[in-house]
C-alpha cells in the first residue's frame, strides 16, 4: 500500500512540541503512515524529540518550508538572500534529524508576494534563482535530504505557478537533489490538463500533497482522481501522498491560506475522510518495491 500521510496545519499553526505530541497519536491510530512537519521557525519543535515520537508510533516524517514575509531567494538584496539560504539550510537540518527524507515549498520568494515580469526579467529570475538554490541543494544532499520546489497557484506568487516554469527553473539543479513538489489545490487552478502535468514532471516529483479542490478532503470534489494517481505512477513517483489543509480557527493562518469558512463537518474529518478516500484508490497507487515511502 503506497504511504499516506496528514499535515499538522489540518489541527495547528504554528507546530509545536506539546501540539505534536497530542497530534501524532492520533493520526498514528487513523492508520495513516506519515506525519508531515511544518518549520515555520527553526525551533518550533525539537526534531530530535519528534523523531523519538514518531519512531515509537511507527509514523515516517515529511517535512514542508515556510516562505513567510522577508524570506527571498529571488528579486531581493544579498542579505536577505543569505538569510533566506541559512534558514532553508538549517530547516534541511531539523529533516534530516527528525527523519525526513525531503523538504519541500515554495522554496524561492514569500508566499504573497507577486509582481508583474517582462519574458527578460523572468529569464533572469530563473537565473537568480539557480544560483541562489544551489548551495542549499548542495547542503541537502550532503545530509541526504531532497529539496521539493512547489509552485504556487497565481494569487499566492508570481514566479512560479506551473509544472512547467518549475522544471524550466530548475533545469541546471540535479534532479536527484532537488526536484518538485506537486499540490494539487494548486495545479487545480493553473495546469489545463492536471494529470498531463504531472506526467511531463517524471523523474523529477519528490513529494505530492493532496486536498480537494476547495482545501477539503481528497474525494469530496471534481477533481479525477484516478487520472491523477495513474499519472504519478507513470511519472516514477513512489512516495506518500499527503493530505495538506488549514484550520479556519487560527486567525494568521486562515487569512495566510484564504480559508474563510469550515472546509469539512471538522478538522478530523478532513483528515480520516481523506485517508478513507485515497485508501480506496489503492488498485491505482502505483509504489516501489520495498520501502512504503519514497
Amino acid at each position: 500500500m503506497r504511504a499516506l500521510g496528514v499535515n499538522t496545519w489540518v489541527w495547528t499553526s504554528p507546530l509545536t512540541d506539546a501540539s505534536l505530541e497530542r497530534i501524532a497519536p492520533r493520526v498514528a491510530d487513523w492508520g495513516f503512515d506519515v506525519l508531515e512537519l511544518p518549520v515555520e521557525n527553526v525551533g518550533d519543535w525539537d526534531p530530535r524529540r519528534a523523531r523519538t515520537l514518531l519512531d515509537g508510533l511507527g509514523l515516517a516524517a515529511s517535512t514542508v518550508l515556510v516562505m513567510g514575509p522577508g524570506r527571498e531567494l529571488v528579486a531581493t538584496d544579498p542579505a536577505t538572500r543569505a538569510a533566506t539560504q541559512d534558514y532553508l539550510r538549517r530547516v534541511v537540518d531539523a529533516a534530516a534529524t527528525a527523519g525526513s527524507t525531503v523538504v519541500a515549498g515554495p522554496a524561492y520568494a514569500s508566499v504573497g508576494r507577486t509582481w508583474r515580469m517582462s519574458p527578460s526579467e523572468r529569464a533572469g529570475l530563473r537565473s537568480e534563482l539557480t544560483e541562489a538554490l544551489a548551495p542549499v541543494v548542495d547542503h541537502a544532499s550532503a545530509a541526504g535530504v531532497r529539496i521539493a520546489v512547489e509552485p504556487l497557484n497565481r494569487y499566492e506568487t508570481s514566479v512560479l505557478n506551473t509544472v512547467d516554469q518549475a522544471l524550466e527553473a530548475l533545469a541546471d539543479l540535479p534532479a536527484e537533489h532537488c526536484g518538485l513538489a506537486l499540490d494539487v489545490y494548486h495545479m487545480n487552478i493553473e495546469e489545463r490538463d492536471v494529470a498531463a502535468a504531472i506526467e511531463r514532471a517524471a523523474g523529477r516529483v519528490h513529494h505530492v500533497q493532496v486536498c480537494a479542490n476547495d482545501r477539503g478532503a481528497p474525494g469530496a470534489d471534481h477533481l479525477d482522481w484516478l487520472r491523477i494517481v495513474t499519472s504519478l505512477g507513470k511519472s516514477g513517483y513512489s512516495g506518500p501522498l499527503v493530505i495538506e489543509s488549514f484550520t479556519a480557527d487560527n486567525a494568521s493562518i486562515a487569512t495566510a491560506a484564504s480559508v474563510w469558512r469550515p472546509l469539512a463537518a471538522s478538522q478530523d474529518a478532513i483528515a480520516v475522510d481523506g485517508l478513507s478516500f485515497l485508501r480506496s484508490l489503492a488498485p491505482s497507487l502505483p509504489q516501489k518495491k520495498g520501502a512504503a515511502v519514497d
